[in-house]
């Protein structure tokens, strides 16, 4: 009588079982929480940081980067192994088309965030900032959504 609940437990660990598809995509999500998550915590935390002296949103940006950078690669390099886990052959265009614009996206986020981190001018540092950012937020939120259905 107590057995029976233990084995459907057992048996739904078992059905649930940690694969290379699951790490996977669990390394995908991981790098772009940390990507698009600390864009957005970066955000939420400049004007305290301004605050708190001309030198400490640079200091604050350069940490983030040492975080940021590494998630940006293992995202593309996850983003590429999970391409080769799509058969191609029978994906749909509307398929083809959603990777193609996220994988532009990628790109733009990418280079604005190089050209953000690299700038000089208040201008461009703020244009570059909110470029990556949305790109971002639209591979994720709204891409990466269409592509996991």
């Amino acid at each position: 009588m107590y057995l029976l609940p233990l084995t459907s437990a057992v048996a739904a660990i078992n059905s649930a079982a940690l694969d290379v598809d699951a790490i996977r995509v669990g390394l995908h999500l991981l790098a772009m929480a940390v990507w698009v998550g600390g864009q957005i915590i970066m955000m939420a935390l400049l004007p305290v940081l301004r605050s708190a002296g001309e030198s400490v949103p640079k200091q604050a940006a350069a940490a983030f980067a040492r975080a940021a950078w590494p998630a940006y690669v293992l995202a593309v390099a996850t983003g590429i192994w999970n391409l080769f886990a799509v058969d191609l052959t029978n994906a749909s265009t509307g398929y083809n088309i959603v990777f193609g614009t996220k994988f532009l996206l990628v790109i733009v986020a990418g280079a604005a965030s190089f050209v953000h981190q690299r700038a000089t001018s208040t201008s461009l540092r703020g244009a570059s900032a909110g470029i990556a950012f949305l790109a971002s937020l639209v591979v994720v939120v709204v891409l990466g959504a269409m592509m996991a259905h």
